[in-house]
């Protein structure tokens, strides 16, 4: 995928082997992938979703995720 692809909650959910109501919650508490909200529409940067993801990755199970 292009790192400027835009990415729909659906689409995005399917990837991550989520819900799209798990990335509403995570929009809420600011805890996801950054987003963009184009009028009502809310999609994510491939780019902004790889940077997330490799905030995510750990060594050990007690470490801190770096935000």
């Amino acid at each position: 995928m292009d790192q400027d692809t835009m990415l729909t909650a659906p689409q995005l959910s399917e990837w991550l082997g989520t819900t799209s109501g798990n990335l509403a919650q995570m929009r809420y508490l600011g805890t996801g992938p950054k987003f963009v909200k184009l009028g009502r529409a809310v999609r994510y940067r491939q780019s902004d979703v790889e940077a997330w993801l490799g905030a995510q990755t750990r060594q050990q199970t007690g470490e801190q995720v770096s935000a």
